[in-house]
């Protein structure tokens, strides 16, 4: 006789049986549960944070100012302030050292931090007063990527007697504003357009109402008129100022206006328009730069500026202020 295989059917069943009742009865998994979504967004970095970034900036402009290696920098430091920090090794190494790059101390008073959860992520660090009793420096400081640490972009020297519009702790943050952002007395674009026009025009430009008189200006001014006197019947002089498409960063201040961060490209040429004349390069650090000792057709000098600049609200009845700024020879060619 053939046995028919019944037990088997039926321990299977009961095996299903027993699996659909441990399901039934097994309690549901667990769901993650995201964390609720913040109201705005967070301040980019703590206070700690920061000034952990800044003791490593602070070493390694130590490190590559001692060697005057611009190689050294890059670590830590970028676009403006790179530029301008290598030519200032070239200057100091054409003076044997009479001419040493700018101080720039990384002890914080104030911080100006954005808050923002994208990149680059760009704040300020307005610095205590350096050792040779300069102008407190305003540090800008920019994270291009999650992965990429925090560099010096750049830095401005503060006006004398300026005061820093107020602006939310650290550990809040300031809201991060875009370069056409409305509200303002003029969009944070507009300001380095139009105050690149104020330089190049003066009391003339159709924006200088709109704009404090600054020293910065001043100074433009009046090395402009000495190198125009300079050349005389000799030659000609002129000098063209072109601001960066947007500003660098714009970080709303308490009042509902913007600290508005910009770069602008200062171009002065002086040509010669007597036959057989030459221009004299009797400055060591032009004379590095060009690797001439005089021009025979023109000499043309190129300025890094940063800009540092408060932008009052639309309806205050303020106007314009510049806060820090740098003005540097970053190259220089002979003709």
């Amino acid at each position: 006789m053939t046995r028919t295989p019944r037990p088997t059917r039926v321990l299977a069943a009961v095996g299903s049986v027993l699996v659909l009742g441990l399901s039934a009865c097994s309690a549901p998994l667990p769901q993650a549960q995201p964390d609720p979504v913040p109201a705005v967004a967070p301040a980019a970095t703590t206070v700690s944070q920061t000034q952990t970034l800044l003791g490593d900036v602070g070493e390694v402009l130590t490190t590559a100012d001692t060697a005057l290696d611009a190689a050294q920098l890059t670590p830590r430091v970028e676009g403006p302030a790179l530029a301008v920090r290598t030519a200032e090794y070239v200057r100091a190494t054409a003076t044997a050292g009479a001419k040493l790059p700018t101080a720039l101390p990384t002890d914080e008073q104030a911080l100006i931090v954005p808050q923002t959860d994208t990149w680059p992520r760009t704040q300020l660090v307005v610095t205590k007063q350096p050792d040779d009793l300069q102008a407190p420096r305003i540090l800008v400081m920019q994270q291009t990527a999650p992965r990429e640490p925090y560099r010096l972009w750049g830095w401005g020297r503060m006006g004398a007697g300026i005061q820093m519009p107020a602006t939310a702790a650290a550990e809040t943050g300031s809201p991060a504003l875009a370069p056409d952002a409305t509200g303002l007395l003029m969009t944070p674009t507009e300001a380095l357009q139009q105050y690149a026009d104020v330089l190049a025009n003066g009391d003339a430009s159709t924006f200088a109402a709109s704009f404090e008189p600054d020293t910065f200006r001043t100074s433009i001014e009046a090395a402009r008129a000495a190198t125009a006197s300079g050349v005389q019947a000799a030659g000609s002089a002129t000098e063209t100022y072109t601001p960066d498409a947007a500003p660098v960063v714009s970080l709303g201040t308490v009042d509902g206006g913007a600290i508005v961060v910009g770069q602008l490209t200062t171009v002065s040429t002086v040509t010669l328009t007597v036959a057989g004349g030459t221009i004299p390069i009797a400055d060591p650090f032009y004379a590095a730069l060009t690797g001439k000792q005089s021009a025979g057709s023109n000499f043309v000098r190129t300025f890094t500026d940063v800009l540092v600049m408060y932008v009052p609200p639309a309806d205050s009845g303020a106007k314009v202020q510049l806060l820090a700024a740098e003005h540097a020879v970053t190259g220089a060619t002979a003709e």
